[in-house]
């Protein structure tokens, strides 16, 4: 069984591990702020799944513009997570390990994202 282009991508495994993380954040987040816990959720599993539209997609700037939102989902989980920390919600070294994983994700889509931009120019 073939893979999907996404699934031979770094970045998404890299969002994936994320997903896992922000998991375990996020159960230290539903006693009080439930709301704080969905949206880290939603984040997470948007940098994911923008990033396989973004490889599943033929036009380049097509393919820039999901790596751009995925990239603005991975800030936004950074967002929350400094929210959560701010609050008392969450370790400061789970928080520090998450926006680890978060900007070597948003590095990877930078680079993606202007590669794309950079191809779809030239065209």
């Amino acid at each position: 069984m073939g893979e999907f282009d996404h699934e031979k991508m770094d970045v998404y495994r890299r969002a994936l591990d994320f997903i896992r993380t922000a998991s375990s954040i996020r159960d230290t987040l539903l006693g009080g702020r439930a709301a704080l816990a969905d949206q880290l959720d939603r984040a997470a599993v948007s940098i994911a799944l923008n990033v396989a539209e973004g490889a599943g997609e033929f036009a380049r700037r097509e393919k820039a513009r999901f790596y751009r939102i995925a990239r603005r989902s991975a800030t936004e989980c950074a967002a929350i997570l400094d929210v959560a920390l701010e609050l008392h919600l969450a370790e400061k070294e789970c928080v520090a390990s998450g926006k680890n994983q978060l900007q070597e994700i948003v590095g990877n889509l930078i680079g993606l994202g202007k590669k794309m931009e950079s191809e779809a120019s030239r065209q």
